[in-house]
Protein backbone atom coordinates (compact mmCIF):
# COMPACT_ATOMS: atom_id res chain seq x y z
CA UNK A 1 0.00 0.00 0.00
CA UNK A 2 1.08 3.57 -0.66
CA UNK A 3 0.58 6.47 1.72
CA UNK A 4 -2.07 7.93 -0.62
CA UNK A 5 -3.98 4.65 -0.52
CA UNK A 6 -3.74 4.54 3.26
CA UNK A 7 -5.05 8.09 3.48
CA UNK A 8 -8.28 6.69 2.02
CA UNK A 9 -8.35 3.29 3.73
CA UNK A 10 -7.53 4.38 7.28
CA UNK A 11 -10.52 6.74 7.69
CA UNK A 12 -12.74 3.90 6.44
CA UNK A 13 -11.21 1.53 9.00
CA UNK A 14 -11.66 4.13 11.75
CA UNK A 15 -15.34 4.50 10.86
CA UNK A 16 -15.74 0.72 11.15
CA UNK A 17 -14.06 0.82 14.57
CA UNK A 18 -16.40 3.57 15.73
CA UNK A 19 -19.41 1.52 14.66
CA UNK A 20 -18.12 -1.77 16.07
CA UNK A 21 -16.98 -0.47 19.47
CA UNK A 22 -19.38 2.43 19.95
CA UNK A 23 -16.65 5.05 20.30
CA UNK A 24 -15.71 8.41 18.79
CA UNK A 25 -12.21 8.78 17.29
CA UNK A 26 -10.67 12.08 18.38
CA UNK A 27 -7.31 11.80 16.64
CA UNK A 28 -5.64 9.26 14.36
CA UNK A 29 -2.06 9.44 13.13
CA UNK A 30 0.81 7.45 11.69
CA UNK A 31 3.46 6.40 14.20
CA UNK A 32 6.85 4.73 13.92
CA UNK A 33 9.31 4.87 11.03
CA UNK A 34 6.90 6.37 8.50
CA UNK A 35 6.10 9.28 10.80
CA UNK A 36 9.78 9.64 11.65
CA UNK A 37 10.65 9.90 7.95
CA UNK A 38 12.88 6.86 7.39
CA UNK A 39 10.57 4.01 6.38
CA UNK A 40 11.91 1.05 4.44
CA UNK A 41 10.26 0.01 1.17
CA UNK A 42 8.42 -2.81 2.97
CA UNK A 43 7.64 -0.98 6.25
CA UNK A 44 4.11 -1.52 7.49
CA UNK A 45 1.81 1.27 8.62
CA UNK A 46 1.49 1.92 12.36
CA UNK A 47 -1.89 3.61 12.83
CA UNK A 48 -2.48 5.02 16.31
CA UNK A 49 -5.62 6.75 17.54
CA UNK A 50 -7.28 8.29 20.59
CA UNK A 51 -10.98 7.72 21.19
CA UNK A 52 -13.69 8.38 23.74
CA UNK A 53 -16.80 6.48 24.76
CA UNK A 54 -20.21 7.77 25.80
CA UNK A 55 -20.16 9.45 29.22
CA UNK A 56 -22.22 6.72 30.93
CA UNK A 57 -19.61 4.14 29.90
CA UNK A 58 -17.11 5.82 32.23
CA UNK A 59 -19.50 5.52 35.18
CA UNK A 60 -19.82 1.73 35.20
CA UNK A 61 -18.41 -0.31 38.08
CA UNK A 62 -17.10 -2.89 35.61
CA UNK A 63 -14.69 -0.68 33.71
CA UNK A 64 -14.28 -1.18 29.97
CA UNK A 65 -10.92 -2.07 28.42
CA UNK A 66 -9.01 1.12 27.65
CA UNK A 67 -7.29 -0.10 24.47
CA UNK A 68 -8.64 -1.12 21.05
CA UNK A 69 -6.31 -3.34 19.02
CA UNK A 70 -7.00 -4.61 15.52
CA UNK A 71 -5.24 -7.85 14.46
CA UNK A 72 -1.92 -7.04 12.81
CA UNK A 73 -1.38 -8.02 9.17
CA UNK A 74 1.32 -7.33 6.56
CA UNK A 75 -0.14 -3.91 5.75
CA UNK A 76 -0.94 -2.20 9.02
CA UNK A 77 -0.87 -2.30 12.79
CA UNK A 78 -3.86 -0.43 14.26
CA UNK A 79 -4.12 0.44 17.96
CA UNK A 80 -6.03 3.06 19.95
CA UNK A 81 -6.08 4.42 23.50
CA UNK A 82 -9.19 5.43 25.39
CA UNK A 83 -9.39 9.04 26.55
CA UNK A 84 -8.95 8.09 30.21
CA UNK A 85 -5.80 6.09 29.47
CA UNK A 86 -4.52 8.92 27.28
CA UNK A 87 -4.88 11.49 30.05
CA UNK A 88 -3.32 9.26 32.70
CA UNK A 89 -0.29 8.89 30.44
CA UNK A 90 -0.25 12.60 29.67
CA UNK A 91 -0.11 13.32 33.40
CA UNK A 92 3.10 11.25 33.41
CA UNK A 93 4.47 13.17 30.40
CA UNK A 94 4.43 10.01 28.29
CA UNK A 95 6.74 10.61 25.27
CA UNK A 96 4.83 8.24 22.97
CA UNK A 97 1.69 10.31 23.42
CA UNK A 98 3.58 13.51 22.66
CA UNK A 99 4.80 11.91 19.43
CA UNK A 100 1.28 10.90 18.41
CA UNK A 101 0.02 14.41 18.97
CA UNK A 102 2.82 15.85 16.80
CA UNK A 103 2.85 13.25 14.01
CA UNK A 104 3.25 14.78 10.53
CA UNK A 105 0.90 12.14 9.07
CA UNK A 106 -2.64 12.64 10.33
CA UNK A 107 -5.62 10.50 9.28
CA UNK A 108 -8.27 12.09 11.50
CA UNK A 109 -8.09 15.31 13.47
CA UNK A 110 -10.82 16.95 15.54
CA UNK A 111 -10.73 20.06 17.74
CA UNK A 112 -9.55 17.77 20.53
CA UNK A 113 -5.96 18.25 19.34
CA UNK A 114 -6.19 22.00 19.88
CA UNK A 115 -7.94 21.68 23.22
CA UNK A 116 -5.35 19.32 24.65
CA UNK A 117 -2.32 21.32 23.48
CA UNK A 118 -2.12 23.66 26.54
CA UNK A 119 -2.46 20.67 28.86
CA UNK A 120 0.43 18.93 27.10
CA UNK A 121 2.66 21.92 27.77
CA UNK A 122 1.69 21.92 31.44
CA UNK A 123 2.35 18.18 31.82
CA UNK A 124 5.70 18.16 30.03
CA UNK A 125 8.59 16.80 32.10
CA UNK A 126 12.22 16.96 31.02
CA UNK A 127 13.15 14.14 33.38
CA UNK A 128 10.42 11.76 32.15
CA UNK A 129 11.34 12.46 28.53
CA UNK A 130 15.03 11.82 29.13
CA UNK A 131 14.34 8.64 31.09
CA UNK A 132 12.15 7.21 28.33
CA UNK A 133 14.42 8.00 25.40
CA UNK A 134 17.62 7.02 27.19
CA UNK A 135 16.17 3.64 28.19
CA UNK A 136 14.92 3.08 24.64
CA UNK A 137 18.39 3.70 23.24
CA UNK A 138 20.11 1.52 25.85
CA UNK A 139 17.80 -1.45 25.30
CA UNK A 140 18.09 -1.20 21.53
CA UNK A 141 21.88 -1.19 21.66
CA UNK A 142 21.99 -4.08 24.12
CA UNK A 143 19.45 -6.25 22.34
CA UNK A 144 20.14 -5.52 18.68
CA UNK A 145 23.54 -3.90 18.05
CA UNK A 146 25.98 -6.25 19.78
CA UNK A 147 26.36 -9.04 17.22
CA UNK A 148 28.77 -9.66 14.35
CA UNK A 149 25.93 -8.72 11.99
CA UNK A 150 23.22 -6.18 12.74
CA UNK A 151 20.12 -4.79 11.09
CA UNK A 152 20.66 -1.19 9.93
CA UNK A 153 17.19 -0.13 11.02
CA UNK A 154 18.17 -0.82 14.63
CA UNK A 155 20.75 1.96 14.45
CA UNK A 156 17.90 4.40 13.87
CA UNK A 157 15.94 2.99 16.80
CA UNK A 158 18.99 3.77 18.96
CA UNK A 159 20.12 7.02 17.33
CA UNK A 160 16.74 8.72 17.24
CA UNK A 161 16.14 8.51 21.03
CA UNK A 162 19.70 9.66 21.71
CA UNK A 163 19.15 12.74 19.55
CA UNK A 164 15.76 13.21 21.20
CA UNK A 165 17.55 13.43 24.56
CA UNK A 166 19.90 16.08 23.22
CA UNK A 167 16.92 18.06 21.89
CA UNK A 168 15.10 17.89 25.24
CA UNK A 169 18.20 19.11 27.07
CA UNK A 170 18.78 21.97 24.64
CA UNK A 171 15.20 23.15 24.13
CA UNK A 172 13.32 21.93 27.22
CA UNK A 173 10.48 20.81 24.94
CA UNK A 174 9.29 17.56 23.41
CA UNK A 175 11.49 16.59 20.45
CA UNK A 176 10.21 16.86 16.87
CA UNK A 177 8.85 13.69 15.32
CA UNK A 178 10.69 13.98 12.02
CA UNK A 179 14.14 12.44 12.16
CA UNK A 180 15.58 15.04 9.77
CA UNK A 181 14.65 17.81 12.19
CA UNK A 182 16.46 16.05 15.04
CA UNK A 183 19.52 15.43 12.88
CA UNK A 184 19.71 19.03 11.70
CA UNK A 185 19.53 20.33 15.27
CA UNK A 186 21.59 17.84 17.25
CA UNK A 187 23.80 15.51 15.17
CA UNK A 188 27.55 16.32 15.07
CA UNK A 189 28.94 16.77 11.54
CA UNK A 190 31.46 13.99 12.17
CA UNK A 191 28.65 11.41 12.29
CA UNK A 192 26.91 12.59 9.11
CA UNK A 193 28.84 10.26 6.79
CA UNK A 194 28.03 6.98 8.63
CA UNK A 195 24.46 8.21 9.01
CA UNK A 196 24.15 8.78 5.25
CA UNK A 197 25.47 5.27 4.67
CA UNK A 198 22.84 3.80 6.99
CA UNK A 199 20.06 5.97 5.57
CA UNK A 200 20.78 4.78 2.05
CA UNK A 201 20.44 1.16 3.16
CA UNK A 202 17.36 1.85 5.27
CA UNK A 203 15.51 3.66 2.49
CA UNK A 204 16.27 1.18 -0.28
CA UNK A 205 16.80 -2.25 1.29
CA UNK A 206 14.24 -4.61 2.86
CA UNK A 207 13.58 -4.44 6.64
CA UNK A 208 15.43 -7.72 7.27
CA UNK A 209 18.72 -6.64 5.68
CA UNK A 210 21.84 -7.44 7.74
CA UNK A 211 25.17 -5.55 7.68
CA UNK A 212 28.44 -5.43 9.58
CA UNK A 213 28.44 -3.02 12.54
CA UNK A 214 29.28 0.60 11.75
CA UNK A 215 32.15 1.41 14.10
CA UNK A 216 31.84 5.21 14.00
CA UNK A 217 28.16 5.05 14.88
CA UNK A 218 28.81 2.53 17.64
CA UNK A 219 31.35 4.85 19.25
CA UNK A 220 29.04 7.85 18.99
CA UNK A 221 26.14 5.97 20.56
CA UNK A 222 28.29 4.59 23.38
CA UNK A 223 29.78 7.99 24.24
CA UNK A 224 26.36 9.63 24.04
CA UNK A 225 24.81 7.08 26.40
CA UNK A 226 27.61 7.60 28.92
CA UNK A 227 27.13 11.37 28.80
CA UNK A 228 23.34 11.18 29.10
CA UNK A 229 23.54 8.78 32.04
CA UNK A 230 25.67 11.33 33.87
CA UNK A 231 23.20 14.10 33.01
CA UNK A 232 20.29 12.04 34.31
CA UNK A 233 21.92 11.74 37.72
CA UNK A 234 21.89 15.54 38.04
CA UNK A 235 18.24 15.98 37.06
CA UNK A 236 16.14 17.39 39.92
CA UNK A 237 13.08 15.54 41.11
CA UNK A 238 9.80 16.59 39.52
CA UNK A 239 7.35 18.36 41.75
CA UNK A 240 4.21 16.38 42.52
CA UNK A 241 1.76 17.42 39.82
CA UNK A 242 -1.89 18.08 40.63
CA UNK A 243 -4.55 16.00 38.90
CA UNK A 244 -7.06 18.87 39.02
CA UNK A 245 -6.59 20.24 35.50
CA UNK A 246 -6.39 16.76 33.97
CA UNK A 247 -9.59 15.73 35.71
CA UNK A 248 -11.34 18.91 34.59
CA UNK A 249 -10.22 18.33 31.03
CA UNK A 250 -11.49 14.74 31.15
CA UNK A 251 -14.91 15.81 32.41
CA UNK A 252 -15.11 18.51 29.76
CA UNK A 253 -14.30 16.06 26.98
CA UNK A 254 -16.79 13.36 27.97
CA UNK A 255 -19.56 15.86 28.73
CA UNK A 256 -18.99 18.06 25.69
CA UNK A 257 -18.88 21.19 27.87
CA UNK A 258 -15.47 22.62 27.19
CA UNK A 259 -13.47 24.94 29.38
CA UNK A 260 -11.62 27.87 27.86
CA UNK A 261 -8.44 26.99 29.76
CA UNK A 262 -6.94 24.00 31.55
CA UNK A 263 -4.16 25.31 33.74
CA UNK A 264 -2.47 23.18 36.34
CA UNK A 265 -1.94 25.09 39.59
Amino acid sequence: MTQDEMNILVPQKLHQIEEQFGVKVLLAVESGSRAWGFASPDSDFDVRFIYKRAMNQYLKLNASRDVIEIPVDDTWDVCGWDLDKTLRLLHKSNPTLFEWLQSPICYCKTEFAERISPLMQECFSVKHMLYHYLNTARHTIKDHLQGEMVRPKKYFYALRPVLACFWVLQHQTAPPVLFDSLVAATLPDTIQSPLNYLLDIKMHAPEKTWISPVAEMDVFLSESITYLEAVMKDQPKDEIRSWDAVNRFFLSEISGVYESSHTIP
